[in-house]
């Protein structure tokens, strides 16, 4: 099933990631969780790729599986950062011969080492050249991007922002997936903006669960996300004791994807960390309203 078609069914929606394991040691660990999650039946699960590509050959692995296996629509990341255009070729058909029909693409994030390269001569630097590639190479995906409800860390403002996210859609994407965001008062008001900018293509909103206080720095980290102060005295509260900063971690989660429903927002996509217990106590606390 391609994604597209889920934007298309009048009814809340919950979808989950799963991240590749680093090393072949920790590839049946990290499979059998994938695998729990995958036994609760979201609307989809996609599959990361890794920084710099790095886990890419698990990638696909593990999509498979939970495709074949367990009959869940499956979304591939594909990242193009230092890959060539015959590397990043060879993934898209390996892609296509698997029977996936999603694919998020994703520049990817620059390890230490490619943010000392020199960019000029690699042959993609951007996510909108990997979009127009895999539309360009005759195959049928379903093509997700990448937004940033509070501006991507790249960028001098959020206008510049969303012309560049308008330059994606219109080059290939059906939908976007929201990097993650702890006030959903910000993705109200970025959503508002991209449509008086003229993109209209479904939005996928993205929901971290912090059920560890060493989370929050790493989230910032990544995307430059706003703490709200409600959230800050949870991890202040709970935060040393880890049962009840998993409790409230979900909790707050849960409070999140519920106000999004509420409001319009049928799709919400969980970054679950492998963590079948974590996709499991949400999905249950919400399982009422996605039935």
């Amino acid at each position: 099933m391609k994604i597209s078609e889920l934007f298309k069914q009048d009814r809340p929606s919950l979808s989950f990631e799963v991240f590749p394991p680093k090393t072949d040691s920790s590839f049946d660990s990290v499979r059998s969780a994938t695998e729990e999650i995958a036994k609760l039946r979201p609307s989809f699960m996609s599959v990361t790729y890794g920084a710099g590509g790095g886990t890419s050959r698990y990638t696909l692995e593990i999509a498979k599986n939970i495709k074949q296996n367990y009959g869940v629509p499956t979304l591939a990341h594909l990242t193009c950062v230092s890959s060539t255009k015959e590397t990043v070729h060879e993934r898209i058909e390996e892609i296509k011969a698997a029977g996936i029909e999603n694919i998020m693409a994703l520049r990817g994030d620059l390890t230490p080492e490619l943010e000392n390269s020199d960019r000029s001569k690699w042959d993609y630097r951007h996510a909108v050249d990997l979009i127009r590639d895999i539309k360009e190479s005759g195959t049928d995906f379903c093509i997700g991007g990448a937004c940033y409800p509070e501006i991507h860390p790249e960028s001098k403002n959020q206008a510049e922002d969303i012309k560049y996210l308008k330059e994606k859609v219109d080059a290939g994407c059906s939908f976007l997936t929201t990097q993650m965001f702890f006030d959903n008062n910000l993705l109200y008001n970025f959503l508002y903006k991209i449509r008086e900018a003229g993109i209209t293509v479904p939005i996928l909103a993205g929901i971290m669960p912090i059920t560890n206080a060493n989370q929050v720095e790493r989230a910032i980290k990544l995307s430059g996300s706003f703490m709200p102060q409600r959230f800050k005295s949870i991890v202040d509260k709970f935060g040393t004791n880890p049962e009840a900063m998993m409790q409230a971690g979900i909790a707050y989660a849960t409070d999140q994807i519920i106000d999004l429903f509420a409001n319009g927002i049928n799709a919400v996509h969980v970054y679950s960390m492998n963590k079948p217990q974590v996709a499991a106590k949400i999905q249950a606390n919400i399982s009422e309203i996605i039935k």
